[in-house]
Order: C-alpha cells, then structure tokens, then sequence
C-alpha cells in the first residue's frame, strides 16, 4: 500500500474477501462490466464546457475513459501518482476520474469553492503531479489559482484545463480526447497497470475538524464496497436514473451510491450543474430521474419551488438527504407533496455510513437516520471516557468495518487519537440506538462547524483570525441556523483601544483565500471569553451565549443585532 496509508489488517482483509463483502474488483473493472453488458445504455448526461451536450453510452465512457488513460501514461503519470481533481459537474470529471482509477493514479477530490489555502495544502501535503481544473466557473479564475499553486508546489508537473483556453504550460483536455495515440500505446497497454484492490483508489478530504483538513485514503475494494451495499438499499438497478446536484466529487455523490454505484449497477448518471431548482426540477422531468439526494437545504428549496412552478417530477422514486439530519417536517413534506420515498443517510467520508431502508417503518424513516450498511460493520457508543453506555444512551460514536479507513494520509500522530486500538474510528458524532439498531444523531463534539453539509474547522479559521493586528484572541463556534442547520460566529477579544467591523473581518479573511462558505457570518466583541476549570475557552458557553442572543432577537424583532 501507499506509503503513509494505513492497511487493513490481513484478518479481517480475509474475512471480508472470504464472505463477499470485497469482491476484488477496481474501478476499472467496475466500467468494463458495465460496459460489456450495457453498451448501448445511457450512462452519463450532461454539459461539456466544449462539447456542449453529452449524452454517452457505457461503450461511449469507456472509449473516452480508457483514451485518456492511455494520454496520461503517455504524459509520464504512472500508479499512485496523485491528481487533483478540482471540476464541477461536468463530464470531463467522470472521464478523467476512470482515466485516472484505470491506471492506478490517485484522483484527489477537492470541490470547486476551495481556493489557494487548501489547494495549496492538499497539494503539498499529497505531493500532487497533477491538477486538474476548469479554466472558470461561477466566475472564478482557476487559471490564476493553479499559477499561484504551482508558486508553493515545486513538484506539480501538469495542470489539466476542461474548458475554455488552455495556456501555454498547460493541456486542454479536449485535445487529449481527440490527440490520435502513438503505436506504442494500444489499449492492451492498460491491462499491464490494472491496481490491487486493496491498494488506494481515492483520496477524499476530511471535514477538517482539527485545523487543516485530513486526507482520507480509499481503497478499490472499501469504496466499490460502499457504493454496492449503498446502492442496494435503495434499489438501484440498470433503469435506474440518478441526479447528481451536489458536488460528484463529495462522498454523498460519488460513492452513496452516487456515481460509482450508478456505474456499478449499469445505471444513468445526470449531471446537473448547480443545485438550483431552476436547474434541478427541469432535468427531472427531461430524463425522468429516478433518484435524486442532497443536503437539507436544497431538499427544501426544490419542495418550495415546486410550489411556484409546473414541473412532472412523478418519476423520482427516492429522494436521500443527508449531509445533516432531516427534520421530521421536511421528511413528511417529501413524502406527501412528491409521492416518493425519503431515505435519511448518515455517513463521513472516512468510510462509515447509515441510512434508512425504504421498507422500514414511518417513524423510523422520519424520526432516525438507519442501521449500518454491512453484516460486518461495528459500532460502539461510550461515554468520555470511552466506556460503552447502555442501549438507548447517548454517548459518542466510534466505528469499524470494510468501507471504513484505518487511518489518515501521512497522519500519524492524529491517528493515534482518531482511532482506538483495535481500529475503531472516532467519528465525533453524539447518537444514541434503538433496539432494532437504528441510530439517531443528536449533534457533534468535535470543534466543527456543520454549514448545510460544508464542514468548517474552527480551528482553521480561528488560526487566521489571530492573525489579524487588531485581534487579541479569537474563538469561532457554531450558531444554529433554520435552513442550513449551523453558521458560524466569530467572538473576539480586540486589543485595548481597537474596534473592527463585520465587514473589515470578512475583506482580510477573503485575502487569506479561504472558501466563502468558511467566513464568519457574525461577529460579537467581547471583553474576555469564558473558561473551563482546566482555563480553556468553554465553547459551549459561547455556543449557547450566540442561541440566547439569537432566541431574543427573533422574539424581539426591533432589538438590533451585533455588528
């Protein structure tokens, strides 16, 4: 395996081969068996930012897939090799990431709001050879971002452009599509680089809950896992037609079930390019999709669109939400105005995922978020001191299994406090069980910030906030939200004498190029912070300080808000 990755131990790599749970099987081979049994069927639509309208078949994305795959090995990118893959949802992403699993190289998922400070990062950190990128989306250079990646990362050989100009010192991927390949490369050439299973596939990005985010290593056979057992539980099959509105390079996109598992079952993927109603409500009706997920929020905006406009969304069958919990209200809401079924899902992107199965109970669908997916995961809820509490306590989640990582990326010293001896991860999650093994997720523990499914480390922002000549000490906690679940508040202590508006706090952390969705989205200036007995900051204290604030505003709508 990948040096500083953490493997499976033999045992229980045996075991879960033994039962079928692995079934041995890469990414590549996942294309090729659709391929040979559904050639003719759609497998992707979407935009092209060049090509315009795609509409391929499995025989189409394996032709295109395996091309590029042949391009990069030409190009001198070789197994594990990391690849940053930073594209909306386009189709030059589903081609690229197969070219890159078919070889063995890396794909590393970063979203489309990352910016130089975790770009940056994650490529240094990876040893990135390669970045991917559009040359612009929602009117951001990327251009420019990759100029200024490669200032840092010495060892980033090539810069990948869907879309638009490529410049000099970079490759248009349109020309890799259509380049005709040199006779030393025939497509007998990939079998020579097919991966071990059990080797990495993918590397997703942790929600960064102790500063910078951590990099998570997936391997074939966990992450084919995930999308199999995903996909059987809500019904996926060659017919089925799945939206991906979220972000495919998110976990909940990719691989729960997502694309992958899209691609597992013969399935058709539909590509839309934001989340919008306005766009998400016409491609249901247009391709009569099937499945369909996202985080709350957007869940809400599609029902409350659906209000205003006439669309015939009779189709969708499953609507998976996910990210953060469902109300009870939204579940209902889904299940009466759309006809369809909700399925809750609770998952992270080290590996471990929940959710609802589609004959379980009323209560259960609206009320929990489901049972493990596998016969072989394994759970434990303890107390602080990582002592088991009883059936229907709430305590902290820990979890195992096969689609479940041992450790981070080059990650030692964090790993030892992630995970317990025998392999259990620490998810940080407060849940307590039922009787019948469903969970409940009553909130976090952990120093992180839920914004509508965008995980934010308040320790990262708290490090450049501090930064700031006017801030003495800084601490950001999360503030409840009605749509997004969680915002963030900034509480600081200013030196003596300073002031500092909302709005100058937002122009230097903007400088500092961090995602938008990151930024604080209030600001309180207090004189000191209150402690713990051990004289840390008592960020519950704080947590609760900003409700109370909040909670009297809304009941008092003429008293003015902080800065």
């Amino acid at each position: 395996m990948l040096e500083g990755c953490c493997p499976w131990p033999s045992e229980l790599a045996e075991t879960y081969t033994a039962r079928s749970t692995w079934e041995n099987l890469t990414f590549g081979d996942v294309l090729d068996r659709s391929a040979r049994h559904f050639s003719e069927r759609e497998a992707l639509v979407g935009v092209s930012p060049v090509m315009g309208e795609v509409r391929d078949t499995y025989h189409d994305l394996k032709i295109k897939a395996d091309r590029l795959s042949l391009q990069f090995l030409r190009l001198g990118l070789r197994p594990l090799d990391r690849i940053i893959l930073q594209l909306p949802n386009i189709p030059e992403f589903v081609y690229i990431y197969f070219a890159l699993l078919r070889i063995g190289a890396i794909p590393v998922m970063c979203l489309p709001p990352h910016r130089l400070s975790e770009i940056g990062y994650i490529a240094r950190h990876t040893g990135a050879k390669g970045y991917v990128i559009p040359s612009e989306f929602h009117g951001f250079d990327y251009l420019e971002l990759a100029k200024d990646v490669r200032e840092t990362a010495f060892h980033l050989e090539h810069v990948f452009v869907a879309g638009g100009e490529a410049p000099e010192g970079t490759i248009a991927l349109v020309e890799l599509l259509e380049q005709p390949l040199e006779k030393d490369y025939p497509e007998d050439h990939l079998k020579v680089y097919r991966p071990n299973p059990n080797e990495v596939a993918v590397f997703q990005l942790s929600g960064g809950t102790t500063g910078r985010q951590k990099v998570i290593p997936h391997t074939h056979n966990d992450y084919v896992c995930c999308c199999k057992f995903s996909a059987l539980m809500i019904g996926f099959a060659p017919y089925s037609i799945f939206l991906a509105s979220a972000p495919i390079a998110h976990n909940f996109s990719l691989t729960a079930p997502g694309l992958n598992g899209a691609v597992y079952c013969g399935a058709k993927t539909v590509l839309a390019l934001n989340p919008n109603p306005e766009t998400v409500l016409p491609l249901v009706e247009a391709e009569k999709v099937t499945y369909m997920n996202g985080v709350p929020t957007m869940i809400m905006n599609w029902l409350n669109h659906l209000e205003k406009g006439h669309y015939d969304v009779s189709s969708v069958k499953v609507i998976a939400g996910g990210g953060f919990r469902v109300s009870p209200h939204l579940g209902r809401r889904v299940q009466q105005e759309l006809g369809c079924r909700l399925q809750q899902n609770f998952g992270m992107g080290e590996g471990f995922h929940t959710c609802t199965r589609l004959d379980d109970p009323e209560e259960v669908i609206i009320e929990t978020q489901g049972r493990s997916l596998t016969p072989e995961d394994h759970i434990k809820i303890v107390d602080d001191d990582g002592v088991e509490v009883p059936l229907g306590e709430m305590g902290e989640l820990w979890a195992r299994g096969p689609t479940v990582i041992r450790g981070y990326y080059r990650a030692e010293e964090h790993n030892r406090d992630a995970f317990d001896p025998e392999g259990f991860y620490k998810t940080g999650d407060i849940v307590w069980q039922d009787k019948m093994g469903n969970l409940t997720v009553a909130g976090r523990n952990k120093d992180m910030i839920n914004r509508g499914g965008e995980k934010i480390s308040a320790e990262e922002v708290e490090g450049l906030i501090i930064g700031h000549p006017k801030v003495l000490n800084t601490a950001v906690v999360a503030m409840p939200d009605p749509l997004l679940g969680e915002k963030s508040c900034a509480y600081l202590i200013l030196h003596p004498g300073e002031t500092m508006e909302f709005e100058e706090l937002k122009v230097f952390l903007m400088e500092k190029k961090i995602s938008k969705f990151k930024l604080p989205e209030r600001l309180e200036v207090v004189e000191e912070f209150p402690l713990t007995n051990m004289s840390k900051v008592s960020k519950k204290d704080l947590r609760k300080d900003i409700a109370d604030k909040l909670a009297n505003e809304k009941g008092n709508p003429t008293l003015p808000g902080s800065v």
